[in-house]
């Protein structure tokens, strides 16, 4: 019984904020939901919580609360397995996660499990202060909500996308080899002038009956930059799991990808 009443919680603050679930689609809603309002907020909710000491602050920007998947909310999950941490707080629910089912799993039965105290200030919950009825119906639907209002950001955003590429607008963050995104619009794209003639060059070899083996080794011979390199040549961050070598080369199935791509004749 002393324990319990002296017991000292090892919190982990845990803040998220995403541009895909609708957390900043306005700019009031940029600044309450922002990393540092949510810390502040946090901690001075705690400062004067004599039974809470934080011994980490989680972060996850720039991931959506649609899935658990995120890998600051996972960090502190291996905090929680290894006893290091046994209380999470967190502004509000939705930054939580807005995912009803694990959203649930996790506030319901796996914390309790773990003899983890969960605290979502904003909706005034505390699980050290045990469920009252209305909890049990209130913090189920507030999750529920949350879950519809990010289907309903992703229908909208999905929706908003469509009619982007209807008019004819680029909306993906990398476009295909031979072209480049206009500094003016970034929505429009013009032919790179060095990437755009290997395209060319692809094509008419294609039409000479060469096959694709011997198209990517020609390019390969030449030292023609394969559309990976050509990338990272230009100062992109982009991933791919398809590089085996420290430099990517031309291969047969990327030049089969370019050449049934039907950007390259307008669509």
């Amino acid at each position: 019984m002393y324990q319990n009443i002296n017991k000292i919680y090892r919190a982990a603050i845990y803040v998220r904020l995403s541009k895909e679930d609708g957390d900043v689609s306005s700019s009031a809603k940029l600044e309450s939901n922002s990393i540092s309002n949510q810390k502040a907020l946090i901690l001075d909710f705690l400062k004067d919580k004599k039974d809470i000491e934080v011994v980490s602050v989680r972060v996850d920007d720039g991931y959506s609360g649609s899935n658990f998947e995120r890998p600051a909310f996972q960090a502190m999950l291996e905090d929680i397995r290894h006893g290091i941490v046994d209380c999470v707080v967190v502004k509000d629910l939705s930054r939580f996660g807005r995912e009803y089912i694990d959203s649930g799993k996790y506030i319901e039965r796996l914390f309790p499990a773990l003899g983890v105290r969960f605290i979502a200030i904003n909706d005034n919950y505390d699980s050290l202060k045990g469920k009252n009825q209305s909890d049990e119906i209130i913090i189920p639907f507030k999750n529920l909500i949350n879950d519809a209002y990010c289907r309903d950001i992703s229908i909208k955003i999905r929706s908003n996308l469509e009619i982007k590429r209807k008019k004819g607008e680029c909306v993906t963050p990398f476009v295909a080899f031979g072209y480049r995104k206009k500094k003016e619009d970034k929505h429009k794209l013009e032919i790179d002038p060095s990437a755009g003639s290997v395209v060319q060059d692809i094509f008419k070899m294609k039409l000479q009956g060469m096959s694709q083996d011997a198209i990517a080794n020609r390019l390969n011979e030449l030292g023609v930059l394969s559309p990976f390199e050509h990338k990272i040549s230009n100062g992109s961050h982009y991933e791919t799991g398809f590089r085996q070598k420290e430099q990517a080369l031309w291969s047969s199935v990327t030049v089969r990808r370019i050449l049934e791509n039907e950007v390259y004749i307008g669509n």
